[in-house]
């Protein structure tokens, strides 16, 4: 998460023209007629919000104006489909504008950076393994899941920072060619927390998942072989 201060009138522009027709766009395609009168649905979007900002709470913040936390949206993505997701994300952010955690200006960039590109990606990644239509769940996880999430996290961190040394406000460490090590600490969590949140869910509770394909992967397999002679 970047702080306003890091970034030129130019970049905090730009995020905001990239962000807001996303978020018009998500929040007309979000399914409201059936979120309204399906209370479970609410509680889960209530949940998952409520569980996404506390995330976004556990992280470590530096003097320069960074900060560093886990992502999480891959999981969301794939519990309440992109629409929802999107949204969710803003009202998350907006808990931490009241709090104080994150400054309005620079909404735009970081809602850019750390909802719609994640969402973008596992949307993605999702779409790729719904055509293949495999019929072993451990693929909807491993892919949709632990991969997504780690891709998401990766370019997270390039774009991020990327962008801080065009503005050129942000002074880059000395030891930034040894980032590439870090970033497996940095990568790994974030794909082993969205992959084990998705593991959980499609164990316990499948019919949460707004992406996942019951019938096909959770269809006894017996049924489908031809009968022998």
């Amino acid at each position: 998460m970047i702080g306003a201060e890091l970034l030129s009138t130019a970049s905090l522009t730009l995020g905001w023209l990239i962000y807001l027709p996303v978020l018009l766009w998500a929040i007309m395609r979000a399914p409201w007629v059936e979120l309204f009168s399906d209370s479970r649905r609410q509680h889960l979007l209530f949940g998952t919000v409520f569980a996404l900002f506390l995330l976004w709470l556990v992280r470590r913040d530096f003097d320069t104006g960074v900060s560093y936390h886990f992502i999480g949206m891959t999981a969301v993505t794939l519990l309440l489909d992109w629409p929802l997701a999107i949204v969710g994300g803003l009202v998350a952010q907006m808990g931490l504008v009241l709090l104080g955690r994150q400054d309005l200006a620079a909404l735009g960039v970081n809602g850019a950076l750390l909802i719609l590109l994640p969402v973008l990606i596992t949307e993605c990644v999702a779409i790729l393994v719904e055509r293949a239509q495999p019929r072993n769940p451990f693929v909807y996880i491993f892919c949709s899941g632990f991969f997504a999430a780690a891709l998401s996290g990766l370019l997270c961190l390039i774009l991020s920072l990327t962008l801080l040394w065009y503005d050129g406000l942000f002074a880059m460490p000395e030891w930034l060619e040894d980032f590439v090590g870090y970033l497996w600490l940095l990568l790994f969590p974030e794909a082993f927390i969205n992959g084990m949140v998705v593991s959980a869910l499609v164990v316990f509770c499948p019919e949460w998942l707004e992406t996942f394909n019951r019938t096909r992967y959770l269809s006894a397999p017996w049924k489908d072989d031809d009968p022998k002679s």
